[in-house]
């Protein structure tokens, strides 16, 4: 089972998940024990601390041996261009360990905190192509309005292919550890104590939080980050895993900084297929930020989203689970396809509830 059906089950209704009783109410004799262990196992609070314990204790003993082989790769010219993969991997591998150590303490699968999903390569994919379509399309818009401004290319032959390679997978990996640790055991923990959304809106800030260091990062940026956070939220809220989430957000990143060279969070990627530069207003262009610090993203964004509910609504899912039970003789398929187990399903049963106020 994934871990996300023990808490949105199908209806992805997040208000009923059973949420821990709070210590003191009248449903519950406080304990010493019941302080650190409730009716779900180890509380939500303890549980987030134990594994962000871990995760320091793993990146304090790690640390030094990671930052001499990145700066021996960074000395060697034909190693330089992995060490960004190298980096975003062994985050990633850090995650998973530390994941790993509270899925055998709690008794979960450790794929359980979003990566069960009977279509998890064909919304991974999606993803993908989402990710570079949507950022596509912002860019042309940028593009069209006179803010952003091609110079050309930058890379030819065997070198575009390398880097765009290099730069795919240390997105894919950088995706992967970002989401893993921010929407994988962190959402789906938090989300027992607080609930679904609270749990979403407080890593969300976080991870806008997380790029407040970079130089050049601007209030729309972070604005956008945040956004961005909500939205993988909402993927995971409707499709109950991560592929898709881990799938758009390496597309998106991928297409800013390799395939069309503009900044990404106020940084530049060495190595990118064309050369931009932005011109005019910082609120239209987004200027040293890049094109999350443009006003532009705020419709792309909205136009995702709206795709995502569309897509895979909770009532869209009952329409095709409904024409799925529809015997073979009887089925329109080849009007109305279903393909991976219908897709827009969640892997599992999906209740014929459709609305909340079925769901009470």
């Amino acid at each position: 089972m994934n871990g996300f059906d023990r808490q949105v089950d199908g209806t992805a209704d997040s208000e009923n998940i059973e949420r821990e009783p709070v210590l003191g109410s009248s449903s519950s004799k406080w304990t010493l024990r019941s302080s650190f262990v409730g009716p779900q196992g180890i509380r939500s609070g303890w549980s987030m601390l134990i594994f962000t314990v871990i995760l320091v204790v793993e990146v304090l003993v790690t640390r030094v041996p990671v930052n001499l082989l990145l700066h021996s790769m960074k000395l060697n010219l034909s190693l330089e261009a992995w060490s960004p993969a190298i980096a975003a991997g062994i985050l990633a591998l850090l995650v998973l360990v530390a994941t790993a150590i509270m899925a055998k303490i709690e008794g979960h699968p450790v794929l359980s905190y979003g990566f069960i999903d009977k279509c998890g390569l064909s919304r991974f994919v999606l993803g993908i192509a989402g990710g570079v379509a949507a950022l596509s399309t912002l860019v042309l818009a940028l593009k069209m309005s006179g803010w952003l401004i091609f110079d050309g290319r930058a890379l030819h032959g065997k070198s575009a292919w390398s880097y765009g390679l290099l730069w795919g997978l240390a997105f894919l990996l950088t995706a992967l550890f970002e989401e893993s640790l921010l929407r994988g055991y962190l959402q789906s923990t938090l989300t027992r104590g607080v609930g679904f959304w609270w749990a979403a809106v407080l890593l969300s800030l976080a991870f806008g939080a997380t790029h407040l260091p970079n130089h050049g990062e601007s209030p729309i940026g972070i604005f956008s980050v945040v956004g961005a956070g909500l939205l993988f939220s909402l993927s995971l809220w409707l499709t109950k895993s991560l592929y898709w989430a881990v799938g758009l957000h390496a597309g998106w990143d991928w297409s800013q900084s390799y395939l069309y060279g503009v900044a990404d969070s106020g940084q530049v990627a060495t190595g990118h297929l064309f050369a931009t530069h932005p011109s005019g207003g910082l609120i239209w262009s987004g200027g040293p930020t890049g094109p999350e610090g443009s006003i532009y993203v705020v419709p792309t964004m909205a136009i995702i989203a709206l795709g995502l509910w569309i897509a895979w609504s909770p009532r869209r899912v009952s329409i095709r689970a409904a024409i799925a039970q529809i015997p073979p003789g009887l089925s329109s398929e080849a009007m109305f396809p279903i393909h991976c187990s219908k897709i827009f399903q969640s892997g599992q049963s999906v209740p014929a509830a459709t609305s909340p106020d079925d769901r009470k």
